[in-house]
Parts: structure tokens; sequence; C-alpha cells
């Protein structure tokens, strides 16, 4: 493995694939489909096995489809499905910047026009919050959750907080990933991107986490500031049949530095028993940091 490929580093391959669209690359092509007035922008991949769980990525509160295509790529045989949140990427920008449940049912919408079978949908940081909201209004369409860094961690609930973990955390991601960062920022803006943010902190995900009613994989990066240890642990305590995987040598990007092995575990917590030396089943005792006095 070459310092450019192992985890925590994006490959040129890579970086390629995930600023190629709208062109068609790596099997992915761009389609619009219009939901409430709006365009949503989805990179999308078909099947080489029409009856393997199709997956649906959902990014974060500052960036697109474009930060999560490493790990998409390595999704093999199932159909994937990549959006732009309303606002992010290639879609269109609403005056209104959208909160957790506006983003969870146009995304339902979405999903019943397609028609896909339920799914297999991972959020990262904010996807995260989007993903449980949208398991909890329409289970019908999730069959399984992947949260991979997910926020809001409740001891860090507020945007200054946020921010610090930010800046905490960056040492530990990859400078290779600043082209996507870029582009996903000039799209998004600054002013959607503090109204999100908002939105996310005042979002309580610990608290819908007990009413997950499907099987859930929560992963972090070793090295990810805004998600920590401390956090993920709880939220698998509060998740009935929770497992937790951690990504050694990436930070809260995990899906952008460390795709395929994000892929690989996802792969693994797919398989109908979901077992795997990666997985790590979590018992339901709280940290004692997080008990009650």
């Amino acid at each position: 493995m070459t310092g450019d490929d192992r985890p925590g580093r994006l490959s040129r391959q890579e970086r390629r694939s995930a600023l190629a669209a709208p062109a068609d690359a790596d099997g992915f092509t761009s389609r619009r489909y219009w939901i409430h007035g709006q365009r949503l922008h989805v990179r999308q991949r078909r099947p080489t096995d029409p009856d393997v769980m199709p997956c649906i990525l959902l990014h974060g509160l500052a960036v697109s489809h474009r930060y999560l295509m490493p790990t998409a790529r390595c999704l093999r045989q199932r159909a994937v499905y990549v959006p732009d949140m309303l606002g992010f990427g290639l879609s269109d920008k609403p005056t209104t910047v959208l909160d957790v449940g506006q983003h969870a049912e146009v995304l339902a919408t979405w999903l019943d026009i397609i028609g896909t079978p339920p799914a297999a949908v991972l959020g990262n940081s904010f996807g995260c919050q989007v993903a449980v909201e949208l398991a909890s209004r329409r289970p019908d369409l999730v069959a399984r959750l992947i949260l991979v860094g997910p926020t809001t961690d409740p001891r860090a609930a507020s945007m200054p907080a946020q921010a610090a973990r930010l800046v905490r955390t960056l040492p530990g991601e990859d400078w290779r990933q600043a082209p996507i960062l870029r582009a996903d920022i000039r799209d998004a803006g600054c002013r959607r991107i503090v109204a999100t943010l908002s939105h996310a902190v005042r979002e309580h995900l610990e608290t819908k986490l007990a009413g997950v009613r499907v099987p859930t994989l929560l992963v972090r990066g070793a090295r990810d500031r805004i998600a920590p240890q401390l956090w993920l642990d709880r939220a698998a305590a509060l998740t009935p049949g929770s497992v937790t995987h951690v990504i050694e040598g990436a930070a809260h990007n995990a899906a952008t530095t460390a795709g395929p092995e994000l892929a690989a575990a996802v792969a693994t917590f797919l398989t109908p028993e979901h077992r795997g030396p990666c997985l790590k089943r979590h018992t339901r005792r709280m940290p004692a940091a997080f008990r009650a006095t």
C-alpha cells in the first residue's frame, strides 16, 4: 500500500471521480429530479446485481455528493445513489435554507418517485441527522442505517463549540481534499452553511436514536474530533441493535479519505448476519460520563 493509498489519504483517481459530475465516470451518471419545484441532482449507478440492497449516501452541511464518491465507487454490485440535498452541490438553491425535517421530506418524495426497495442509507456528519429523520418518518424506505461521524454531540451542541471541534480535527484531514471541499463550499455559499449549522446544533439526534428500528452501523475516523469516541459509544448505547466501527488513520471525512475501508465495513454490515472482525457489537451500558447524576 502506497502513501497515497493508505487510510486517511485521497488517491488521484478518487479525486478525479469526485470532481467528474455531471460527466459520466466510474459507472456513475448525473440525473436531476423535480421535487417541490426544485431540481434535485443525484449521482447514481445502476446495480450489477438487482437483488442486492441499494445504498443511498447523504452528505454533510457544507459539502455535496463529491466528497462521498470515494466510498460510493467502492460499493460494488448494488445500485448507489448520492443526492445533493437542495441548496448544495449541483442541486437547485432554494431561497429558504432547509432544516433536517425538510431535507428528509424532499428525499422521501424523491425515493417514492424512483421506487427503490427499502435501502441502506449512509449519512455522514449532518447527513446522519437527515438519515435518522428519514428512517423515523418513512420506515418503509429504510432497511439499514450507516451513521459516519454523526452530529451533533450534545456536549458540543452550539455553533462555537462545533467550530472549535472543526479546528481541532482539521490537522487530521488530508489536504488532498481541498479541491473537492472548495467546489462544495463555493456551491453552497457561506450563508447556507452557517444557517444549516444552526439547524444541526438545534437538532437532538440522541433523542431519536432509541426509536430507530433497523440495524445500524455507527462509524468514526480515529482522528475525528467532531464525533469523538465517547459520543459514538453513547449513540450506540442509545440505538437498539447497533454495531460500531473505527477507521484508523481517518478523521471526520472518513467517507472521502478512507472510501475503500468504509465501503468494506458497509459491505460486511450489509451481509445477512452483519457479523465480522471489523464490526464491534455494542452493549447497551451507558458510558459513565453520560449517566444521569
